[in-house]
């Protein structure tokens, strides 16, 4: 049985509301018995816009002297939903609450401080954050001074927004993706007010430069640009995180080089539409291709970049990822559908025809090339000989995985008022199916590596066996190997012996770098 589209509306009821005051710093209200101060909210319409005005960089300090103290002997837990852009907003989020004293913890009931990062891409990722939502209200009882919060991309939508000041009145703090920065004072007003404080930019944001930021492991995220300006008909992206804006070459230059002094063995750029960078500059003429060919020249083993459009997959970037080195042979390629008419349908502005000939100039360029993908099924309309069509595709560039997903409509978004007529059971049946093709794709492109010998960086133990070691070829595969754990952090040559669906086996072998036949 199809899942009930969930009512909205009720949660925009603020007839029961007391407004208390006005002015130009936002307004207060009361709402059964709790006080919000709204210093700005959500505005879907305003988030609709792309505004004219100059995206300005901004080298600010982010935690003022005298907030720098305010989390001494107090500690924090920060939980990510979502994607990579996510967690290096916590990261950021981590870092500013870390120079604000505070010391993180896994302990919740020794938290005084716990920070949800939302995702809003698909409804089950905002079931998670309301079940979450539920539990911690028992802790927020039990410890009243603990502060609670809500930030991210969920927090960029009105129906949340309202939905948490109507029936989560526990709640401190709601702050979008677009004011991260304003964290310490927002922390500072919660504390202090003992109100519920919401403030969500539905503003573009500006580039805010020089904030801190915690890292762990050996492999570092680097935003380099913001938003998104493609308006997939199905995806919310632009609206809870703006316009395409892009971090000046020389500030990114600058974060990696030093991320390299600091002895990160690996970098993944980061953008919501990582290869549309530079096309909102207007002062210089500066693509991502330019950046991946300066970025290339930089002391770092290995550097990534997620995720890419095939629309703005240009041919100078394709050549500049055929020149090697430190730029890896893993692109992750969302194509979403096989279908000319459904990629119509969702506005992806590119053709099958279009992405599979860009799959064959990467192929040509880019030696031992693997390539992942997003797609999704049962679509508004998906008609079974088009969801044949996204199978013949997968068949046709064979790739080593996926994300796959089962349509669901997000609220806002032109698709959420398309017929959702695929049915719960076909869409399962599809996804199904579709599974088991990438499956035996990754199985094969596996048991192709039988007895090669690869480059893994060893990223630690086995999450279910602590005898074994677990790391990364530089293609992302996953590999298990028997080693000593003062490999971890390293590179160490392993020679393939076994393939799994999702992972490989193998045992490290010492060759000497130059006669290794390293491959992926």
């Amino acid at each position: 049985m199809a899942k009930e589209t969930k009512d909205y509306s009720k949660y925009f009821d603020f007839s029961d509301a007391k407004v208390l005051s006005e002015d130009e710093f936002g307004k207060k209200i009361r709402i059964k018995g709790r006080e919000i101060h709204i210093i700005s909210e959500p505005n879907h319409r305003q988030s609709k816009k792309r505004r004219k005005e100059d995206v300005q960089v901004l080298y600010e300090n982010a935690v003022p002297e005298e907030l720098q103290g305010i989390g001494a002997g107090k500690h924090y837990i920060v939980y990510t939903f979502g994607c990579q852009m996510n967690e290096h907003d916590s990261e950021t989020i981590k870092g500013m609450l870390e120079m604000m004293g505070y010391t993180a913890t896994e302990d919740r009931k020794e938290a005084d401080i716990i920070l949800l990062n939302t995702c809003a891409i698909r409804e089950n990722a905002e079931d998670k954050v309301f079940g979450e939502l539920g539990h911690l209200k028992h802790l927020k009882t039990g410890k009243p001074d603990m502060l609670l919060g809500v930030c991210g991309c969920m927090s960029q939508e009105e129906g949340v927004v309202n939905r948490i000041m109507q029936k989560h009145g526990f709640v401190d703090m709601i702050f979008g993706t677009h004011n991260i920065h304003r964290l310490p004072m927002l922390i500072k007003e919660a504390l202090f007010s003992k109100e519920m404080v919401v403030e969500v930019w539905s503003k573009e944001g500006d580039i805010i430069e020089n904030l801190p930021k915690k890292r762990e492991g050996l492999r570092a995220w680097v935003n380099i640009m913001y938003g998104c300006d493609k308006f997939c008909t199905y995806c919310i992206v632009p609206f809870t995180r703006g316009k395409e804006r892009s971090r000046r070459p020389e500030d990114v230059i600058a974060e990696v080089r030093d991320l390299a002094r600091q002895g990160f063995k690996e970098v993944t750029l980061l953008g919501q539409n990582v290869n549309a960078y530079g096309k909102d500059f207007d002062d210089i003429r500066y693509t991502f291709a330019d950046l991946m060919d300066d970025i290339r020249k930089i002391d770092i083993p290995r550097v990534r970049f997620t995720t890419s459009h095939p629309r703005d997959f240009d041919d100078h970037l394709v050549e500049v990822l055929g020149k090697g080195g430190n730029l890896v042979e893993h692109i992750h390629l969302p194509v979403q559908s096989g279908n000319n008419e459904i990629l119509k349908i969702m506005g992806r502005k590119y053709t099958r025809e279009i992405y599979l000939e860009l799959v064959r100039k990467l192929k040509e360029t880019v030696p031992g090339l693997v390539l992942t993908t997003d797609i999704i099924v049962g679509f508004p309309g998906e008609t079974e000989e088009q969801f044949e069509d996204t199978l013949s595709l997968v068949r046709e560039v064979g790739f080593d995985s996926a994300y796959t997903f089962i349509y669901s409509p997000r609220e806002g978004t032109p698709a959420a008022v398309m017929e959702d007529n695929v049915s719960m059971e076909v869409k399962s049946e599809r996804l199904q199916r579709l599974n088991r093709t990438i499956e035996e794709y990754s199985r094969k492109s596996h048991e192709n590596l039988r007895g090669q010998i690869v480059e893994v960086l060893v990223e630690g133990e086995s999450k279910n066996n602590a005898s074994i070691l677990a790391g990364r070829t530089r293609t992302s595969k996953l590999v298990h190997f028997e080693g000593s754990k003062e490999l971890i952090g390293s590179f160490v040559n392993v020679k393939i012996t076994d393939a799994m669906t999702w992972y490989i086996k193998g045992e490290v072998v010492d060759v000497p770098q130059a006669e290794a036949a390293i491959t992926q």
